[in-house]
């Protein structure tokens, strides 16, 4: 009997323990590992706000000796990954724990794989290219937006190229993502803001991913919903527990769709924008994402009306145009609500960098789930409206 593989659908994600104090289980989970050496990656902004002593403090109580490592920048670069392996290597540690956003995470995932196999990360380009598995690993995420947590996902920055690069496998999946929202109380209104654009960003391009599925779509759908009602009044109130941990729930929601399905056109070229310019990558991909929408709405047109339709917009009786003309108004408003507003000029994007940028996003795995094939001058003239 044949079938068609390409209909086939599969979904890989961690062990997930959600809600308020699942991170205080991190020395359970390294036990179960057998952890006599955790190799603690973070970075000084969560050092400072005091999440990596309670981390260590509740490790070393439970008898695990800990080496610390926080020396990962927002974009974490391949000389970052390789220091953190060779530190790795040198304390003879056996278990991996992050606690941070996307980029320790994404490090300590490098960290894992150079480990593994004892060569360059910059080995490791591309789709399954991992074939060692990488030490037990245990993320805390205190972003509420990357999903670095659930995803096969890592994504590092090569200065050389100026490039951001991805490692995609579930070889990277982690062991376990301890998804606690009282992390992501240390964040101010921009950071919640940018990290929760980029988790409607995951949820929008998963959803219209080619490699979507309905394993995918439930989450993606429910991911825009809580983010659309739950992230202008969070950001207008940080403090607020139950908003906070809505938009975790969304992003890790959206993680699990994006993970599994896959991006799109905003991701490859905020990827490649990011590794430019070195900028925070939910603000790249706000700044993409309604040009994107527009330029890939007629590939997927009932795909986007269920999309408004996530994001309250009452589609009856709306002829195609309309709903994306609705669509992008309340994405517009979203973001301007939440403060992200920038245009690419105002960052230092210029038309030069254009031609640069596009040969870069075209070379993104994200690029190939995208609904609508895109050639180069396709990518350039989404560039070019963002200017």
């Amino acid at each position: 009997m044949s079938y068609d593989i390409s209909a086939l659908r599969k979904f890989v994600s961690p062990e997930i323990v959600f809600g308020a104090g699942s991170r205080k289980a991190v020395a359970n989970f390294a036990s179960n590992f057998g952890a006599r050496h955790v190799f603690l990656v973070s970075d000084p902004g969560v050092e400072k706000a005091g999440w990596v002593t309670e981390i260590v403090d509740i490790l070393v109580t439970a008898g695990i000796r800990v080496t610390v490592f926080t020396g990962v920048s927002p974009n974490p670069k391949v000389d970052e990954v390789m220091a953190g392996a060779e530190l790795y290597r040198s304390s003879e540690c056996d278990v991996i724990v992050a606690i941070g956003g996307g980029s320790p995470m994404d490090c300590a995932k490098g960290i894992g794989i150079v480990s593994a196999h004892g060569r360059s990360i910059l080995d490791f380009e591309g789709v399954d290219t991992i074939t060692s598995p990488s030490p037990p690993m245990i993320l805390i995420p205190t972003t509420a937006g990357t999903s670095a947590d659930v995803s096969q996902f890592a994504i590092i920055s090569d200065p050389d190229r100026r490039f951001k690069f991805s490692i995609i496998s579930k070889a990277v999946v982690p062991d376990v993502a301890l998804i606690d929202p009282e992390v992501t109380e240390t964040m101010d209104a921009y950071l919640t803001a940018c990290t929760g654009v980029d988790a409607l960003v995951h949820a929008i391009e998963a959803f219209v991913s080619t490699g979507s599925g309905p394993l995918t779509d439930t989450n993606a759908l429910e991911a825009i919903r809580l983010i659309n009602r739950n992230l202008e009044p969070l950001v207008r109130n940080t403090a607020d527990a139950h908003l906070r941990e809505q938009i975790m729930l969304a992003s890790m929601q959206a993680g699990l769709a994006f993970s599994n399905a896959i991006l799109g056109a905003v991701h490859a070229m905020s990827h490649s924008l990011g590794g430019f310019l070195d900028l925070p990558h939910g603000l790249c991909n706000a700044l993409l994402l309604e040009h994107v929408v527009a330029y890939n709405y007629t590939s997927a047109e009932e795909r986007f009306r269920r999309v408004a339709e996530a994001m309250d917009i009452d589609t009856r009786g709306m002829s195609k145009p309309v709903i994306k003309q609705r669509l992008m108004e309340r994405i517009v408003a979203l973001k301007s609500a939440v403060g992200l507003e920038a245009k690419l000029a105002k960052l230092g994007v210029t038309t030069s960098d254009i031609p640069y940028l596009s040969g870069f996003a075209l070379q993104d795995p994200c690029i190939l789930t995208n609904p609508r094939k895109s050639s180069r001058r396709d990518v350039e003239v989404v560039y070019e409206e963002a200017l």
